[in-house]
């Protein structure tokens, strides 16, 4: 008999698990190109698989030196840097990716806005914000518009304008349900809860945890989870049985990552 089943390309796999709906999906095909190599890279940082990831991209980086995926490749090493908590050693791997970027746009406003991150992650708010201004995200892929609401959010609670935290937050909740990606939409809505609590309104963001919580947990996103329950752990301290369960989480989450290659930072 003959299988006239439907099989996704190796492409299509990957892009489901990196941009998609499918963020969950583990393991994952073996890349046959620079692109599916990014793809894949993307895709295990995700999870939290981060030693996967980075295996990845020096496979890429080592025969594609420079041009745009190389560029992209260093600002997703960037990425993962600042999800662990080493926003120094992430602005080296985005000023590389924007030396690299030349005049691609995608690339460019990628590696500025993980830039911006980079200053806010180590208390230069006002670098952030100017490098922040000059990343034009508007007629790029939809995830770079959601990424730069994030740092956008993140800047206003760093500064105190808890308002202005959750009306860009909102904003890149909203960027992300047009969006394909089931990742961009749990993280949205795990920097809308840190932004309601910046703005003092503490029931509804552990609302919004508390789903994003839920969310991340089902899409395999280990990294959020952690983060997530982090600050659901923040807003209880009360002791209670609900209360040794996020720390449970928090906890296991921090214990998977490390065993996957991942190096939390310890300040």
């Amino acid at each position: 008999m003959i299988d006239i089943s439907y099989h996704p390309s190796i492409d299509a796999q990957l892009s489901l698990t990196a941009f998609g709906d499918r963020p969950d999906r583990w393991p994952l095909p073996t890349a046959e190109t620079p692109h599916q190599l990014w793809l894949r890279a993307v895709g295990a940082g995700g999870q939290g698989r981060y030693g996967s990831a980075y295996a990845d991209l020096a496979t890429l980086l080592r025969d594609n030196r420079s041009g745009r995926l190389a560029s992209l490749a260093h600002s997703t090493k960037a990425s993962f840097l600042r999800q662990l908590g080493w926003h120094r050693l992430a602005r080296g791997w985005d000023g590389r990716a924007l030396a690299l970027a030349g005049d691609d746009p995608e690339a460019t406003a990628d590696a500025v806005i993980g830039l911006a991150a980079d200053a806010l992650g180590v208390g230069r708010l006002a670098a952030a914000a100017t490098l922040l201004g000059g990343a034009d995200a508007r007629t790029q892929p939809p995830r770079l518009a959601v990424r730069r609401a994030w740092v956008a959010a993140e800047l206003a609670m760093a500064g105190g304008d808890g308002a202005t935290a959750v009306r860009n937050a909102e904003l890149a909740v909203e960027l992300a349900g047009a969006g394909g990606s089931s990742r961009h939409r749990a993280k949205s809505d795990v920097v809308l809860a840190a932004a309601l609590c910046s703005a003092g309104d503490l029931d509804r963001a552990r609302t919004v945890g508390e789903a994003a919580l839920e969310l991340t947990g089902q899409l395999g996103l280990v990294p959020l989870r952690w983060a997530v329950a982090c600050l659901l752990v923040d807003l209880d301290r009360s002791g209670s049985p609900a209360d040794a369960v996020l720390r449970d989480i928090r906890d296991e989450c921090a214990h998977r990552v490390r065993c996957w290659g991942g190096d939390w930072f310890a300040s």
